[in-house]
């Protein structure tokens, strides 16, 4: 039986797609240019998370849509700069 972990907190994340750099496959945002809760700049998202939500202009993307390290969004150069991205991440 798996151990369930009793804490479970989000934590905010938002930048633009005017923050991200490169084209096609490789458009991606790194997590030093998004702000986090606090309104700090953030140096890394969370190591150890039980889940995360993409958001895309206030619209929650599908798992296959990005990846974390850096936020990797295909062909997200083709968005507006303005198009507001958001990332909420559950730790535990």
């Amino acid at each position: 039986m798996p151990i369930i972990k009793p804490f479970m907190a989000s934590r905010k994340f938002s930048a633009t797609i005017g923050d991200g750099t490169g084209t096609g496959a490789t458009f991606a945002i790194a997590a030093t240019t998004f702000i986090d809760d606090t309104g700090a700049t953030t140096t890394a998202f969370p190591a150890s998370f039980a889940y995360y939500v993409l958001y895309i202009n206030v619209q929650p993307q599908t798992a296959d849509t990005a990846t974390l390290t850096t936020i990797t969004i295909p062909g997200g150069d083709v968005l507006d700069d303005a198009t507001p991205i958001l990332i909420e991440i559950v730790v535990n």
